[in-house]
């Protein structure tokens, strides 16, 4: 092997050993990161908390969602269960807007639901057509985790990102 070949080998694997070295590093300050948000978001335990999502938490028989309504007019809401069944529809009248609309946890048939996460989808008519609204929910945080994507807040049983938190009040 000539010295300029050997030379040339050595220095590609000096720059793989850099990009390994960077990419430890990199995670190493991912995880303290999280690290970090977990700490501060502990402080969330026990406050009622929004979240822009279609994560629905029913707690203690209770889920509110709000939604802005393009204009006055028909709104059908449906919610479904973990498998993707729709257990609850309604259909209000909803104002041009912000309007929230609270679900006690009974389904179309009268069953009452347990507690848990349930999914929440919100249309509009707008002429022939219908408009999905992105929705807002409310619930207690209950609890923060760590996945392998960041940091959840948990209503309950629903686990919400944190990047989705849109306010909070107090317990």
């Amino acid at each position: 092997m000539s010295t300029d070949n050997f030379t040339s080998e050595i220095a590609q694997f000096a720059g793989v050993q850099q990009q390994v070295q960077a990419n430890t590093n990199l995670s190493t300050l991912i995880s303290a990161t999280q690290s970090s948000q977990m700490t501060s978001a502990i402080g969330l335990i026990g406050q009622t908390t929004s979240a822009t999502t279609s994560t629905l938490p029913l707690q203690n028989s209770t889920a509110s969602v709000s939604f802005n309504a393009p204009a006055a007019g028909p709104i059908a809401i449906a919610v479904s269960n973990s498998t993707g069944t729709v257990v609850k529809t309604a259909t209000l009248n909803a104002t041009a807007g912000l309007n929230t609309w609270t679900w006690n946890g009974v389904t179309d048939d009268g069953t009452q639901m347990s507690d848990g996460q349930y999914s929440v989808a919100v249309q509009a008519a707008s002429g022939s057509d219908s408009v999905a609204l992105d929705t807002t929910v409310s619930g207690k945080v209950t609890g923060i985790s760590k996945t392998a994507s960041g940091i959840d807040v948990n209503m309950g049983a629903s686990a919400i990102d944190i990047d989705d938190l849109t306010g909070f009040s107090g317990s």
